[in-house]
Order: structure tokens, then C-alpha cells, then sequence
């Protein structure tokens, strides 16, 4: 673990998987993730935590309907949106809810359990009736299915597909005290079964972050991600020294074992971040320590 050093940086990503027929150049979503980035890293110049961060970069991520994650999430077989959020730090808080409904951001849902329980993961009516009492508001039932994403789920009961792809978001960053965090949110997959929930909700398995190495985020088809534990395989590649782009390769690695393809974004120690992806795109945006920008899909 490095200290205190003022030396802030952040990735973001906004999903792997296909190329969307409506993005096809993926710009749009580029876009979306450097918005997504600038609003972290803000957060990290302000003084602010790496929790601070990641949580305040996956909310615009879940704000922007282009992202399955809040907002224009995929929808369940029964034509609902289900979301799944998790947020760890570094120094070993964790909290996540799984299969949430009429809950904008997820992601805020999930620092609450965090912060106000003893537990690590709420999931379905119970993580809805703890978001009452803390004050949030729910949506009016809906409110979080576009017209984009309906119509998408009419095709699929048309053609009476199996479940499919829709992508995740998530955020790493290191702060300028050396800590860590990461989150990750998701409608998970299209025409899902109610009730699913996928790694995007499970420590270990699409987020882990730990002081001593660094922290990852993981996207792709969750079933493989919890079975390999891809985001705890990449922290421990971190700590037993490798960089972050060879992190999140060997992580791959262990998920595509498990029968499976994505992409994982990776912060170490020393804010350094990198990434790996197997699909035929992942939209993403950093800002490196020094202040340089990058993007891509």
C-alpha cells in the first residue's frame, strides 16, 4: 500500500460486450464514460474519497440512458427492471443490493448498506423497504424503462430468445490519501428471470478493492464472473505484483475457464489503472495520475 501522496486517478466502464447497433462507433458511449470520469475525478481534486469518487462516477453512468445500469436498464422476462449495485473501499467496507426495483441510483442504495448496517448485501423487498427508511425515494413503478430498452425486450419475446448480454457499469479510483475503492451497477441481462442477481452485487466477483493492491470492476456474463470470483482474482494478481492491465488479463483468464467473456478495469496501489476485455468492445474513459486523458471502445 502507498500513503498519502496527493496522487489521484480513476477508470471507468460502461460494459462489455457487442458493439450497439445505435452507437456503432461507440462515441456515444465514449462520451458517456468521460463525462462519468471527469465527474469522479472532480470528486478526488476536491479532497474528496476514492469512495467518494467511484460512487459519484457510476451515478451519471446510471443517470444516462445509453448504460444498462439505472436508467434504460435491461429488462426481466416480465418486462421490469431489476438492478443489482456494490461499492468497496480498500480498508474493507463493503455493501451491495441485488434485484432492486423503482431505485434511480443503485449505487447510493449500495453505500447506504455500507455505511448504516451490519450486512454487506440486501437484495429485492428487503433492500427496498431499507431504502425507505433511509429516506430514499422510490420512482413511480416503470420510471426506469426507456422506450430504447422496451423495444429491445419486445423483439427478444418475439423472437423467444434466451436471456442475452446488456452490460454493466462500474468505476476504480485511488485517492490522494492512498486508499482505494470500486462499484459496479447493472440491469443485468436482457430477460433475466425476476428474482436474478448477478456478480455486479457480490464482492469478490464483479467488485473487490483492497488498500494493499488495488481495486477492479468487472463487466460480462455474471454466472461466469461469481463462479471464477474475477474482480478477487485481479486484486490478488495486483498483490503479488502484477501491473493492472496483466491483472485483469489473468482474471479473464479465470473467467473465461468458467465459461464466460467480459471485461475488468483495474486501479493498483499506486493509481495506476489499466484494463482488459475479450468482447468485441468495451467503452471506458481514465484519468491517470498526471492528469491525461483516455477513452475508447
Amino acid at each position: 500500500m502507498n500513503g498519502p501522496d496527493g496522487k489521484v486517478s480513476l477508470i471507468v466502464h460502461g460494459g462489455a460486450g457487442a458493439l450497439d447497433p445505435g452507437d456503432p462507433d461507440g462515441a456515444a458511449h465514449v462520451a458517456g464514460c468521460q463525462a462519468a470520469a471527469r465527474a469522479g475525478h472532480a470528486v478526488l481534486k476536491a479532497g474528496g474519497s476514492a469512495a467518494d469518487a467511484v460512487v459519484a462516477a457510476v451515478t451519471v453512468l446510471e443517470d444516462d440512458p445509453l448504460f444498462n445500469a439505472g436508467t434504460g436498464a435491461a429488462l426481466t422476462e416480465d418486462g421490469a427492471v431489476e438492478c443489482d449495485a456494490s461499492v468497496m473501499t480498500g480498508q474493507g467496507a463493503a455493501g451491495a443490493v441485488g434485484a432492486v426495483r423503482d431505485v434511480k441510483n443503485p449505487v447510493r442504495l449500495a453505500r447506504l448498506v455500507m455505511e448504516r448496517t451490519a450486512h454487506v448485501l440486501l437484495v429485492g423487498a428487503g433492500a427496498e423497504a431499507f431504502a425507505a427508511r433511509q429516506g430514499v425515494r422510490r420512482l413511480e413503478a416503470g420510471a426506469l424503462v426507456t422506450d430504447r430498452m422496451r423495444a429491445k425486450w419486445q423483439a427478444a419475446k418475439i423472437k423467444a430468445t434466451t436471456p442475452a448480454g446488456g452490460g454493466t457499469v462500474g468505476c476504480v479510483a485511488r485517492d490522494a490519501q492512498g486508499h482505494v475503492a470500486a462499484a459496479t451497477s447493472t440491469g443485468g441481462i436482457l430477460m433475466k428471470l425476476s428474482g436474478r442477481v448477478g456478480d455486479s452485487a457480490l464482492i469478490g466477483a464483479g467488485t473487490y478493492a483492497d488498500d494493499r493492491a488495488g481495486a477492479a470492476s468487472c463487466t460480462g456474463l455474471g454466472e461466469a464472473f461469481m463462479k471464477a470470483l474475477g474482480a478477487k482474482v485481479a486484486v490478488e494478481a495486483m498483490l503479488a505484483g502484477a501491473p493492472p492491465d496483466a491483472a485483469a488479463r489473468q482474471a479473464l483468464a479465470a473467467v473465461r475457464r468458467a465459461g464466460g467473456d467480459g471485461g475488468i478495469i483495474c486501479a493498483d496501489a499506486a493509481g495506476r489503472v489499466g484494463f482488459a476485455f475479450n468482447t468485441p468492445g468495451m467503452s471506458r474513459a481514465a484519468i491517470s495520475t498526471a492528469g491525461v486523458e483516455t477513452s475508447g471502445v
